[in-house]
């Protein structure tokens, strides 16, 4: 029961999670987007206390569920593990506790994280290394699947699917993204929970309190045959059948050693050891298994009161040709973000808000100290100032949520003119198109000679207007670098 408890939970969370990276129209943020926000390490970072006592709390009553049901990298680890269970059954064996190694993990990531190594932080935790994997592997693959279902639908005059643009946002996270699930695949393919009780610093935290959590996962040794079954099918490596102790810093709670168990020698419940190895069960004890149920996916299924209002969906533009981004001083971020010091300092570079930006404004960025994290660029579009689809989605507080109002008025960069560049004086031909789409109205254009009425007409920034949406710089024609472009702002302003 508690095996079959677990695994629909767990389903529930993986495929919301899932589909929330792989959605390209805005739909389902509708629905599931308060499940990035019950992440450990983001709600942490976010301040989001709600989350963090929901989390707290059914660590130290139910163990470390956390890892086996509302992780999605946990959850995709089981699936990997699936395909070495069919490759060989009870393959597991009990293992001491590595601890020197996870704690060294645990100490490495906080001290990056206090130094401002991003990149190092965002590799080790696990809800980030999902969102690369998704991103980058999993989100091409649905949107091919889409554009197949779009051609058969418009051949037979149907406009229930559109063509979605399939392109690579960065080199570097896809090369990260593809080694990410070659390892995870291996260590979970092989040794079952390898990361989880090793690398991830989420689960070396999680499992100080799991060691003093209510209901355990132990022994009644008077059952017990000593048949290592409950071992061979421990993916946490933390069932030593010969001593009848279980480690409940390490076991994730899946049930497998209670179904796999011929003898009912393990059960689900209270237990006073505190994490210590378990002592012989009495055999008079009796549990209540469906009242224990019961109370397990109750308990799970109220961190749904977290979700979100619905949000609106965003258009796009027309494609038009490639560009080639300029070398920006300051990186842009999006409105929101507050500063490019807030976006280094809480951005996990989960890449959700890139996955969901409907313009392919945001992309990771390659700079190795900020590695993987959002930056903004205008070569395959603008940042609409209607759209604020990446602050709703960001579960961390790196892109606080902004209204629609706000964000037009938050100023993230200004235009920039490069006179060698422009149409108007290059080609001798009239333009206007920056002056045309600026939605603020902070270019207007000029006769390039001010003594010369007749003479071309060229583009004039009020900086003072201006908000950096990169309406000018995408649809400047100019090739293969734009006449005008945007610069970015360290600390964002109101305009």
């Amino acid at each position: 029961m508690l095996r079959k408890i677990r695994i629909t939970l767990a389903a529930v969370m993986f495929i919301g999670i899932t589909l929330l990276f792989l959605d390209f129209t805005g739909t389902m943020h509708h629905w599931v987007s308060w499940m990035p926000k019950l992440q450990f390490l983001e709600a942490i970072l976010a301040l989001n206390v709600a989350a963090i006592v929901v989390l707290v709390v059914l660590t130290i009553i139910f163990g470390r569920i956390y890892c086996s049901v509302i992780c999605p990298l946990g959850v995709l680890q089981d699936i990997f593990g699936w395909f070495g269970k069919k490759a060989k059954k009870n393959r597991y064996t009990f293992s001491k506790a590595k601890s020197w190694l996870r704690y060294a993990f645990l100490v490495l990531g906080i001290a990056c994280w206090f130094l401002g190594i991003g990149v190092v932080v965002q590799l080790l935790a696990p809800y980030s290394t999902f969102g690369l994997i998704a991103t980058n592997l999993l989100q091409p693959i649905y949107q091919a699947g889409n554009n197949v279902l779009a051609f058969i639908a418009e051949h037979n005059d149907s406009y229930m699917f559109y063509h979605s643009n399939i392109w690579m946002r960065a080199l570097p996270s896809l090369v990260i993204a593809i080694v990410a699930f070659i390892i995870l695949f291996f260590l979970a393919w092989r040794n079952g929970r390898t990361y989880c009780n090793t690398v991830c610093p989420v689960g070396t935290v999680l499992s100080f309190l799991s060691r003093f959590s209510i209901l355990k996962i132990h022994f009644d040794a008077d059952k017990c045959r000593n048949c290592s079954l409950c071992s061979k099918n421990c993916k946490a490596a933390c069932i030593d059948y010969k001593t009848h102790s279980v480690d409940a810093t390490r076991c994730v709670v899946c049930g497998n050693c209670i179904e796999n168990c011929k003898f009912g020698a393990l059960r689900y419940g209270f237990n006073k050891s505190n994490g210590r190895p378990d002592k012989p069960a009495d055999s008079s004890e009796t549990v209540d298994s469906s009242k224990r149920s019961f109370l397990l996916s109750s308990a799970l299924l109220t961190t749904a009161a977290l979700a979100q209002e619905a949000k609106k969906t965003d258009g796009g533009l027309a494609e038009i040709e490639d560009k080639v981004a300029p070398e920006r001083q300051t990186p842009l971020t999006p409105a929101g973000s507050l500063s490019a010091q807030n976006m280094a300092k809480r951005c996990t570079g989960c890449q959700l808000c890139i996955s969901e930006c409907p313009n392919e404004v945001l992309r990771p960025s390659s700079d190795w100290l900020h590695l993987l994290q959002p930056v903004m660029s205008y070569e395959r579009g603008y940042c609409r100032p209607e759209c604020n689809r990446c602050s709703e989605v960001c579960p961390t507080g790196a892109i606080k949520p902004i209204s629609h109002e706000d964000k037009a008025s938050t100023q993230i960069g200004h235009a920039v003119w490069v006179k060698k560049n422009c149409i108007p004086l290059t080609d001798s031909v009239e333009c206007g198109n920056c002056a045309r789409h600026c939605p603020v109205g902070a270019i207007e254009m000029v006769p390039s000679s001010p003594d010369d009425k007749e003479s071309p007409m060229i583009p004039a920034v009020n900086e003072n207007r201006c908000i950096g949406c990169g309406a000018c710089e995408y649809l400047c024609p100019a090739r293969p670098f734009s006449a005008i472009y945007v610069e970015g702002h360290e600390i964002h302003k109101e305009v």
